[in-house]
């Protein structure tokens, strides 16, 4: 349970810089390309540092990451009021993404490994409680700015403490013969590097199209389709809430058929209401948004705990490579990407080709193992 906590809390602080850009923007006087960079900043900390945070969790073996994790987070991205230039702010955003890239690691380990025989369900609803933390984060910052002004920005840190200061008291420690395993297993990892490396380029394209949709969807809804800003943010919210759900299903569903026929069934599943999304109007429309995306993330839980179990002894390490070091490349690489596109062949065009990736994934997934290893309890 505190480890779900830990994580809701952790992802509600993960949106801090996204929520308070516009902010940022006008106090520091940033252009469009100093905000890129405090984003990519935050995207290089929070994201590609889980690698090295995830071989030192492996080593070290310490519920240490879990509990100073949030907490670095909740201080660092709290205290960007505080900032008075704009390298101060970028050594912020940095320290605290640095705070969320230390907690993922070793807490989604140690989620599977809490959850006993039901490892898909187990890691399901630890990886749903960061999707609805994140889902929290913007109007919890509204909340702290709008009764209590942006200068007091840092009060928004109270709730990490808190819940910090229980997860000291109630997180279990991991078992005396983890502590054992201090360095990484090269033998190991190589055995399996064929189906991990299947694994990777999987959740590389699900966060490309998740990030692509995400990143873009409420600019395409306002020029494209003339939706008002609310409009178009209800629909992103609707977009986060399908990712929460698609969690939750997928690791029930792999808990029953098996891994490696969840990562089919959504990439194969996701592309058509995808594209009922750009061809209807109305509430057909927003079906096909949500559905597509509860299918497509069904495989978040569903890779981790198929790399765990590929590799039960280097999980710090399979687990910051199955999410943040590949949400990180993808959003670092693909997002700029799709953006100079956009520029020059239009949004909307861009949308259909995002929509149509899931297919490639349906084609490899194909090489993964028949018997895959999230397999029904």
């Amino acid at each position: 349970m505190w480890l779900s906590v830990g994580h809701l809390t952790t992802d509600l602080f993960s949106a801090t810089v996204p929520t308070l850009q516009p902010v940022l923007t006008e106090r520091f006087s940033m252009s469009l390309a100093q905000a890129g960079v405090l984003g990519g900043v935050f995207m290089f900390s929070s994201s590609v540092l889980q690698l090295p945070f995830g071989i030192l969790s492996d080593k070290l073996q310490s519920r240490a990451f879990s509990i100073v994790g949030p907490l670095a987070a909740g201080i660092f991205l709290s205290s960007l009021s505080w900032a008075e230039s704009y390298g101060m702010l970028l050594a912020l955003v940095f320290l605290g993404g640095m705070g969320v890239a230390a907690f993922h690691p070793q807490s989604t380990g140690e989620a599977s490994r809490l959850s006993g025989e039901r490892k898909g369900v187990g890691v399901a609803v630890f990886i749903t409680a960061g999707t609805f933390g994140l889902a929290c984060g913007p109007p919890y910052m509204a909340a702290i700015i709008a009764n209590f002004g942006f200068d007091r920005l840092p009060l928004a840190m109270i709730l990490a403490v808190v819940v910090c200061v229980m997860m000291f008291l109630r997180l279990p420690a991991p078992p005396a013969h983890a502590v054992a395993n201090r360095r990484i297993d090269w033998a190991v990892l190589s055995a399996v590097r064929k189906p991990l490396t299947v694994l990777y380029v999987l959740v590389v394209i699900r966060s490309m199209v998740q990030l692509g949709v995400a990143q873009f969807l409420t600019l395409y809804l306002t020029r494209e389709r003339g939706f008002s800003i609310e409009a178009a943010s209800f629909s992103l919210a609707l977009f986060f809430l399908a990712a929460a759900t698609g969690s939750l299903a997928g690791g029930h569903l792999a808990d029953r058929v098996g891994g490696a026929r969840v990562v089919q069934l959504s990439m194969i599943g996701s592309v058509p209401f995808f594209v009922l999304f750009l061809m209807a109007d109305s509430w057909l429309s927003l079906a096909g948004l949500f559905i597509g995306g509860m299918v497509l993330l069904m495989t978040i839980p569903v890779n981790v705990v198929m790399a765990q179990e590929l590799a039960p002894t280097q999980r710090g390490i399979v687990t910051s490579l199955m999410m943040g070091f590949a949400w990180g490349l993808a959003g670092m690489v693909f997002i700029p990407l799709v953006g100079w596109i956009a520029d020059r062949t239009g949004i909307e065009a861009v949308f259909y080709g995002v929509s149509l990736l899931p297919l490639v994934g349906f084609a490899l997934s194909f090489a993964l193992p028949k018997d895959g290893p999230a397999t029904a309890s």
